[in-house]
This record gives structure tokens, C-alpha cells and sequence, in this order.
């Protein structure tokens, strides 16, 4: 197991003042601090990771390049939104499968930001069509999804959260067991970890016991879709 301290106090410190000081010119000033303190450790930690994520599963991807790679861009989208502010105030890691960016198809995940830090895993925001395969894979293999999400290991290190729908979704009987789950419109599960944590040699093994750890739910939803686990 990795033993190697790949980030620093800095990356949280650089976001909080980020936070405070979200515009252009303060952040071109400020560049080679995000490349030195943020980028650039997290890319090394994402090459590092390959082979940990594929003893739970081979079809993941951990990808390193600086764009378009694992990392999520630090700009921000705001075409739709009424927040202007250009940029994240937190790092996003997205470990997908193999099979591409643009299918839908679960992935893992590490959140890195002040006073936020966790890992896990799932489908975000899907499509209807996907969260339809999760359903009928949920109402097909009743006792798969039981053992995925209610072992106590699970449920003693895992948040399953996300939307949900007010009523249960039309052709489904609202009797069924898992009724609230078939309510879900996200499928997502965290595991909550610190800024200390993160600073600490064995960040890189407590990661990869939550990916393994949420492997049968991820197992599950990846199957579901049509996707090799």
C-alpha cells in the first residue's frame, strides 16, 4: 500500500482564499499557486491510483493528463446559473469507466475542498432512460440490491443520497420493498473523510477501502446499465 503524503495544507488554504477572491485577476495571480499546490498533486495522485482502483474493478479509468483526464476543470460553467463567480472553490476527481466519458455509466469519485472532503461513487444526475435500468435491475434482482446497500459494512461507511422523486414512479408498484429507492433519481453514496485525512501518508490506502467498500453498489449499477464490471 502507498505510504506517500501527496497533499498538503496548501491546497485547502488556496481554495479558502479563493473563496473570498473569486475573480480573474486574482486567480491569474495566483496560477502557479493552483498548479503547484492543487493541480499538480492531484494529477500525481490520480497516476498513482491506477493500480489500486483496478483491484476493484479493471473498466475504471484513472486518468492523468491535465485536461480532459480525471481532474475537473477549476472553471466554472455559468451560461445557466446566476452565480457569475468564474471558478470552483473545490477540486473534483472522476474516476470513469472505460467505456467513456459521454455513457452513462457510474463512477467514482473524490471531492477535495475546505471543509469537505469525501470519496464514493454512483450514477449523478442520470438520464431517464439510465435511472430506468437501475429500476428494473432494482425490481429484477431484489435481493442483489438488499446485498449491495444493506450490509452493515455499507451502511456503517456510506451516505446513499441524491433526488428523489415525491411518488413512486408510474409502473411500479409503491408496495414494494424498495419503494424508496425506486423513488431515487440519483444513485450516489459518500463516505466523509477530513482535510487531515487528506494531508496524511495514508490517504491513498483509505481511498481505495472506499472504493472497494462501495464496490457492490457500484458493481451493481454498472451492471445495470449494460456495462462489464
Amino acid at each position: 500500500m502507498e505510504r506517500t503524503s501527496y497533499f498538503r495544507p496548501e491546497l485547502f488554504e488556496f481554495f479558502r482564499e479563493l473563496a473570498g477572491n473569486n475573480n480573474r485577476p486574482w486567480f491569474e495571480a495566483n496560477k502557479k499557486r493552483y498548479q503547484a499546490d492543487v493541480r499538480d498533486p492531484i494529477l500525481r495522485f490520480v497516476a498513482g491510483f491506477e493500480p489500486h482502483l483496478h483491484q476493484v474493478s479493471p473498466h475504471f479509468v484513472a486518468d492523468p493528463r491535465p485536461v480532459g483526464g480525471s481532474l475537473f476543470r477549476i472553471y466554472r460553467d455559468t451560461r445557466f446559473s446566476k452565480d457569475k463567480t468564474p471558478y470552483k472553490t473545490s477540486a473534483g476527481v472522476h474516476f470513469y469507466h472505460a467505456a467513456g466519458h459521454d455513457v452513462p455509466a457510474p463512477g467514482f469519485y473524490l471531492h477535495l475542498g475546505p471543509g469537505e472532503v469525501f470519496a464514493g461513487g454512483g450514477l449523478w444526475q442520470p438520464d431517464s432512460t439510465t435511472v430506468g435500468k437501475v429500476r428494473e435491475a432494482i425490481v429484477a434482482q431484489p435481493k442483489r440490491w438488499e446485498r449491495a446497500v444493506s450490509g452493515k459494512e455499507f451502511t456503517t461507511q456510506f451516505e446513499l443520497w441524491g433526488e428523489k422523486l415525491k411518488r413512486p414512479p408510474s409502473g411500479y408498484d409503491p408496495h414494494h420493498p424498495f419503494i424508496e429507492d425506486l423513488k431515487r433519481k440519483d444513485f450516489v453514496v459518500t463516505a466523509a473523510l477530513s482535510e487531515e485525512a487528506a494531508c496524511g501518508p495514508d490517504f491513498m490506502d483509505r481511498v481505495t477501502e472506499i472504493c472497494r467498500g462501495a464496490g457492490p453498489f457500484m458493481e451493481f449499477l454498472t451492471k445495470a446499465v449494460g456495462l462489464p464490471w
